[in-house]
């Protein structure tokens, strides 16, 4: 079987068992790197940025690796390939997750009760929840969910278009090394330094593509467009950036402004400032429909793009077999 076969196969089995299963409770993949990625650290942490690179190098160096060297293991096997393939991918994506998480926090709001909200907020990312009232909270949980579309959904998929499992577990492995080390505190401010450009780089392509998405699955779309074009710049970070700000503009709400995080206060550039209202509780349900149409539709454009690309190469190569026989017979 072709390998963009087996990805779109895998990919596809992978998506439908993130939907029906969520993540494990235990034993998750990603989890074990994460304890394999801290004993790491803890034989190599300098306060030093080289020391930082051969850490990121070693754990998602391994990762991507390590990955490549079963996918190759197996290619003679295409039941097992698109098997490999489908478990990568349910083990990388994590909406369905996202949205668990998500509506419990919305939950809780909607039925009055405050702290309980506070209390789940870092099950889904690492602001102070202690400082935030109800509509804070509800902003936090649309931002996070608008920007793990993109790191826990979309980015996967497109480098597992681009590269296959090795891309899906080296994608997960750099994501997960900037949650760990990648943040701007004094211990990991020289050392993560190369997890978080990593992260950068690795998030770009799906950044945009989630943007987009959202841009065509939100029903705002001008605004939406105009928002990510006006705003996205002034975010902090590049990859989250055009996610927010295309999901604030979708979604007709306000995103960003002043939050605690880390032990430290920021003060970010509201996105969609003009035309859009404050986030409302009900808008946590919005966005994690939203969500996971971009999810699905990322499937979609992933498996096209990977099937396009190769048949267009097979027809590059056909064109060049052609010509070097002109009357069309292949020599044995």
């Amino acid at each position: 079987m072709r390998a963009d076969r087996v990805f779109a196969y895998g990919a596809t089995a992978g998506m439908i068992g993130d939907l029906l299963l969520g993540d494990p409770r235990r034993g998750h993949p990603v989890a074990a790197f994460g304890r394999a990625a801290a004993a790491v650290e803890h034989r190599l942490w300098r306060d030093h940025r080289g020391w930082g690179a051969l850490h990121t190098l070693v754990c998602a160096g391994g990762a991507a690796g390590g990955a490549a060297l079963v996918a190759r293991a197996l290619r003679r096997h295409p039941a097992a390939s698109v098997a490999l393939t489908a478990a990568v991918t349910w083990s990388v994506v994590g909406g369905t997750s996202l949205g668990r998480e998500a509506r419990a926090i919305g939950g809780a709001l909607a039925a009055g009760d405050v702290e309980g909200a506070r209390e789940r907020l870092p099950h889904l990312c690492g602001r102070d929840p202690h400082s935030l009232d109800a509509p804070g909270i509800a902003r936090a949980v649309v931002e996070s969910v608008a920007e793990n579309t993109s790191d826990a959904v979309v980015g996967a998929l497109v480098w597992g278009a681009l590269a296959g499992v090795p891309g899906l577990a080296g994608f997960r492995a750099a994501n997960t090394l900037d949650a760990m080390v990648g943040h701007r505190s004094p211990r990991h401010l020289r050392y993560g330094w190369a997890s978080a450009r990593l992260d950068d780089l690795a998030g770009w392509p799906g950044a945009r593509l989630t943007a987009l998405l959202a841009v065509t699955a939100g029903g705002r779309p001008r605004q939406a467009v105009r928002a990510w074009r006006a705003d996205a710049a002034k975010h902090p970070s590049p990859n989250a950036g055009p996610v927010e700000a295309a999901f604030a503009g979708a979604l007709g709400v306000r995103l960003g402004g002043t939050l605690a995080y880390g032990g430290r206060v920021e003060h970010r550039p509201v996105l969609n400032g003009e035309a859009g209202r404050a986030v409302e509780t009900g808008d946590i349900e919005r966005a994690v429909r939203l969500s996971r149409r971009v999810g699905v539709l990322a499937l979609g454009v992933s498996v096209a793009a990977r099937l396009g690309a190769a048949a267009a190469a097979r027809r590059i190569a056909g064109t060049g077999r052609d010509r070097a026989h002109p009357s069309g017979r292949r020599t044995v």
